[in-house]
């Protein structure tokens, strides 16, 4: 494959997250979202399907694209 494909799956499979979930486009969720396709792609996943299915399946809405911040239990 070429790069321009292997971005191409990346980012056809961000986009599908936000048509499924009709979220309007967000930079933190974007690079959250694009940082795991990486992984799944380092992984072996190579299909825009099998990619998007797994981060809708995986971080459900906006709110699972964001980072908590560590609990007072972290901080002691």
């Amino acid at each position: 494959m070429t790069r321009d494909t292997d971005h191409r799956i990346m980012s056809e499979a961000v986009r599908e997250w936000y048509k499924y979930y009709e979220v309007e486009w967000d930079d933190q969720a974007s690079s959250f979202l694009c940082d795991v396709a990486i992984e799944l792609y380092d992984q072996g996943c190579r299909s825009v399907d099998e990619m998007a299915t797994t981060l809708i399946g995986t971080y459900v809405g906006l709110a699972a694209t964001r980072i908590n911040a560590p609990s007072s239990n972290t901080m002691h």
